[in-house]
């Protein structure tokens, strides 16, 4: 079975920086993306970044300057680098990828379970 086990949460303060990973594990075949999702209490899910396999990367507004996605294809691992960090990016971090599991098999979006990210003084 494919999973996705996100990791590198936790606690900093404003202007301080932590590195998410994500590793993709299981019957994988192809990835043809990987990124990160959020979501802080009583609102939505939003996409932080996005990195299509051999493509462009692509972050929300919010993150563009602060935030960095990087993959190592290789260990089929997703990274997200946060500097800067301010208490509006405290929120639960989801990974996901899109997969497939093997040849002949549909491929679909997978999800981690998330990982807490809280900024406060």
């Amino acid at each position: 079975q494919v999973q996705l086990m996100e990791s590198g949460g936790g606690l900093q303060q404003p202007g301080g920086s932590l590195r998410l990973s994500c590793a993709a594990s299981g019957s994988i075949f192809r990835i043809a993306a990987m990124g990160w999702y959020r979501q802080a209490p009583g609102k939505q899910r939003e996409l932080v970044a996005n990195n299509p396999t051999g493509g462009t990367a692509n972050y929300a507004d919010f993150v563009k300057g602060r935030f960095t996605i990087s993959r190592d294809n290789a260990e089929n691992t997703v990274y997200l680098q946060m500097n800067s960090l301010k208490p509006e990016d405290t929120a639960v971090y989801y990974c996901c990828a899109f997969i497939t599991p093997a040849v002949g098999v549909a491929g679909s979006w997978y999800w981690g379970r998330g990982t807490q990210v809280t900024v406060s003084s």
